[in-house]
């Protein structure tokens, strides 16, 4: 009797773990590729204009996920701005630029970085009339008996031809980009030291290459130009700042033909000085106004409230924002990019919510989230964690983030089932070998770490949402089939999703994440690989 009683015990063991397996994907393969398709060719639309941050696009985005959520009956943790419960977590962003840019010769207006660009992030808030003085070369014997204290002081670029470069250097350079870099500083350091209230450099490019020197260089400041969030200081304006000009604009502030100001380059030092005091210059009328702009924006979340454990949270991330719109109007849809790690925190919310209504939900609670600003350097999540953690992160078990894993890269051309896999051991080597098993007993792709290796030049790790749970000592797992030739281009699009590969990821991330919020005991942080 006692015998049989211990086979049936076996047998009643054996049943309840087939059963829990067969639960799992049971839900699993309700994600399916025809409803991740009809999210993604929503979400990925002309319509949502590349949901810029901040945009009507993105809000747009964010009311078509908060809308999935409400008929999943998911929990709402935040209060709008009608008092009413609300699925989006409000934020503001900060970000200068800007706002006013000009400059009059004779009552004719100049272009900023087409006629005339800064050097550095100029700031002249209040519209300047100046005095122009000529200074041939901008060197010390070219300011002999000139007056530029307060003045705009304009010089050439380059040197004369005649000059000898030991004169200013007693330091051999051994190179032309040495030279022009030491020459550049010196020339500015000379004008601040007579007085010079604005420096304007005549550039030494003909005009087609200045126009593109100029668009380079508006690419580059633009850089500096993101959004923050935190409110910059004030912006005073900036002491002597200096400007690039082209050749036909110093022509006209100096009255003289282009070919006229060339032949004066062209002299030696001793007729040039004599030649430049002749050229009478005027008055420059300019403004460079920076301002900084209030952005608001949203994460949107909603909320599973697990059962005997739900003081436990697992969060599951993606980001919905992309990078909005080129300057001919042509949106960058970003379907890979994260419009396919945005369905599928969709498809994994109604999984679990299909489990919840038939009486298998989670024993843990999981927080369904997808942020904004990661296209800005990983805001949205920032701000969750750093600033307003809806939960503490204390009752945060893992974070399971997904971003990009719709296509594949050119590594993987002959095998598309395979994912990379990013700080899956860095905290903890259980979620580590959950996340193998996982794979192991429901998709067999190849689990690939090359990008989660500390020396990889890449630095994914570090490059989405994950690492801002990452660092606040959260386990995470960083889903990502690495980057294609339509990265951040306007061929990121829905035809080019590989559905079948895409659905198998997905049910990935479910079934670890199933895994995760219904075993006995909490994953423990073990490891320190960070």
């Amino acid at each position: 009797m006692k015998k049989n009683l211990i086979v049936l015990a076996l047998c009643l063991f054996a049943t309840s773990r087939i059963s829990a397996q067969d639960i799992s994907e049971q839900y699993a393969n309700t994600i399916t590729v025809d409803d991740l398709r009809k999210h993604l060719t929503i979400i990925a639309s002309d319509e949502m204009e590349g949901r810029e941050t901040g945009s009507p696009g993105q809000f747009k985005a964010a009311a078509y996920i908060a809308d999935h959520f409400k008929n999943l009956g998911l929990q709402t943790l935040q209060t709008g701005k009608d008092g009413k419960p609300s699925y989006y977590q409000y934020f503001n962003l900060y970000q200068k630029g800007w706002t006013e840019a000009y400059m009059k010769v004779n009552g004719r207006s100049k272009v900023f970085f087409k006629d005339f660009y800064p050097n550095g992030m100029v700031n002249v808030p209040v519209e300047q009339t100046v005095d122009v003085v000529f200074a041939s070369y901008g060197l010390e014997g070219d300011y002999a008996n000139l007056d530029v204290n307060g003045k705009v002081v304009l010089y050439f670029e380059d040197l004369p031809a005649d000059f000898d470069f030991s004169s200013i250097s007693k330091t051999p350079l051994d190179n032309d980009d040495a030279k022009a870099k030491f020459l550049e500083k010196t020339k500015l350091e000379l004008a601040k030291e007579k007085g010079a209230a604005y420096i304007f450099v005549i550039s030494k490019d003909n005009e087609e290459l200045f126009v593109t020197r100029a668009a380079e260089r508006k690419a580059v400041l633009s850089r500096f130009n993101r959004m923050m969030l935190d409110q910059a200081d004030e912006n005073p304006a900036s002491k002597q700042p200096s400007f690039v000009i082209s050749y036909k604009l110093a022509s006209e502030i100096l009255g003289v033909p282009t070919a006229k100001l060339e032949k004066v380059s062209g002299m030696s030092s001793k007729k040039r000085s004599k030649l430049a005091r002749k050229l009478k210059s005027q008055q420059v009328t300019f403004k460079t106004k920076r301002d900084q702009n209030q952005i608001e924006t949203m994460n949107v979340m909603g909320f599973m409230e697990g059962t005997d454990k739900k003081d436990e949270v697992l969060i599951i991330t993606s980001h919905y924002d992309h990078i909005g719109m080129s300057s001919k109007g042509e949106v960058y849809n970003g379907a890979d990019d994260d419009g396919s790690g945005t369905c599928a925190v969709l498809e994994i919310a109604e999984a679990f919510t299909k489990a919840k209504n038939e009486g298998n939900g989670p024993r843990r609670s999981i927080l369904f989230m997808t942020v904004a600003g990661e296209e800005k350097g990983l805001l949205g999540s920032r701000y969750y964690t750093d600033v307003n953690p809806t939960i503490p992160l204390a009752k945060s078990i893992a974070n399971l983030n997904i971003d990009m894993i719709g296509r594949i890269d050119k590594e993987h051309a002959d095998n598309d089932k395979y994912i990379y896999l990013i700080g899956s051991d860095k905290l903890s080597s259980e979620l580590h070998n959950i996340s193998e098993e996982a794979n192991k007993k429901y998709i067999n792709f190849d689990l690939d770490y090359t990008f989660n290796d500390p020396n990889d030049p890449n630095r994914f790790y570090y490059r989405s949402d994950h690492y801002n749970f990452a660092k606040n000592n959260i386990p995470v797992i960083f889903y990502f089939s690495g980057v294609h030739e339509d990265y951040h281009g306007l061929g990121d699009e829905v035809e080019k999703i590989l559905f079948p590969k895409y659905s198998q990821i997905s049910r990935l991330v479910f079934h670890t994440a199933w895994d995760l919020v219904n075993r006995d005991g909490r994953i423990k942080v073990d490891s320190n690989k960070k």
